[in-house]
């Protein structure tokens, strides 16, 4: 009982569909230039048909495993909003597709938060001594859930997966989650939305318009609300374990837009280049974003063992979350 949570390994997967700025711009009423000047994305990943959100899941899961060379975990916790089906959940066919068959697995639902959703309950269950160790993965298939003729989604959002492996060990090591901070505002979901296909929808006895079946959000007020809220977040989460802002090393946020990390960077007072960005190579990619910035990072060299590390996370619901931890040194394969 009482131990902490600690990184282990680091895993990521990208889709093979690679879809620029100028092949969207040959589709739709955009440009390579109107889309960088806007959101600092040049291109993103999609999956092929037949593919799903578990074939991600499954592939970085694996490549973090190996990270951490662990052979098992107790738990398979998934975030994601793009489940395979509506029910059952998709960590259990994850789980067994890993060879993981007798962990417990169960998905969490925070759209762009869900990963650090996923390591607060991890780490509760680690700490808990419910299991030693945990497989934590964020994995989204937005382009599943997108108006084919929306230009505004459609430039923001790719597909793909990152993975960590959490197990029990003490406070004082690198890699340690030092603690979180955890928040929500249900009064504000219609913000970030696919309005039909729950049972709200399917108990009205009305059918839905084709429009509702898509992922909707109302930019001007998501981002305002990201940066108040992640940059709060990594501030309250900071004084609590007794960082000073000026301390933090790095922050890796949720990649939703170059606009939103640059000003949650001048909220905390760090430079550009300690606010990890790689959503110019990948897009948006929801509950993988963290994850996936974060093995760049570590695959580049941008962040390195005794960097003190804050991530943060906003998303639909809304929610939003912070943790942090001092880098430890593990090893990376390279998307």
């Amino acid at each position: 009982m009482g131990k902490s949570a600690v990184l282990r390994g680091l895993g990521a997967a990208l889709p093979p569909n690679r879809v620029t700025n100028e092949d969207l711009a040959a589709q739709l009423d955009t440009s390579d230039e109107w889309i960088q000047a806007r959101t600092g994305i040049r291109q993103r990943f999609v999956i092929s048909p037949g593919m799903a959100t578990s074939d991600l899941a499954v592939e970085a899961g694996r490549r973090a495993l190996a990270s951490a060379d662990a052979v098992e975990v107790g738990a398979v916790v998934l975030a994601t909003s793009t489940p395979d089906h509506p029910c059952p959940a998709t960590a259990p066919e994850v789980a067994a597709r890993l060879g993981l068959t007798h962990a417990a697995a169960f998905d969490v639902a925070a759209v762009c938060t869900g990963f650090v959703y996923a390591l607060a309950t991890a780490s509760g269950l680690i700490s808990a001594g419910i299991v030693d160790s945990v497989l934590v993965i964020g994995a989204d298939t937005f382009s599943t859930i997108l108006d084919p003729t929306d230009r505004t989604t459609r430039a923001i959002f790719g597909d793909g997966a990152g993975a960590v492996v959490l197990s029990a060990g003490e406070a004082d090591e690198d890699g340690a989650l030092l603690g979180f901070d955890l928040g929500s505002d249900g009064a504000n979901r219609e913000l970030i939305m696919v309005p039909a296909g729950g049972s709200r929808e399917r108990a009205s006895g009305v059918l839905p318009a084709d429009t509702d079946r898509y992922f909707t959000m109302q930019g001007k007020q998501v981002f305002t609300n990201a940066v108040l809220r992640m940059s709060e977040s990594v501030s309250t989460l900071a004084k609590r374990i007794g960082w000073d802002d000026g301390e933090i090393d790095r922050v890796v946020a949720h990649q939703a837009n170059i606009r939103i990390l640059r000003a949650v960077g001048d909220q905390l007072g760090l430079e550009p280049e300690q606010v990890v960005a790689n959503l110019d190579r990948v897009g948006n990619t929801v509950a993988a974003s963290i994850p996936l910035a974060l093995a760049d990072a570590v695959a580049s060299g941008n962040v390195e063992p005794g960097h003190r590390v804050a991530l943060a996370g906003f998303g639909g619901g809304l929610t939003w979350g912070a943790t942090a931890l001092r880098w430890p040194e593990i090893t990376v394969e390279e998307i």
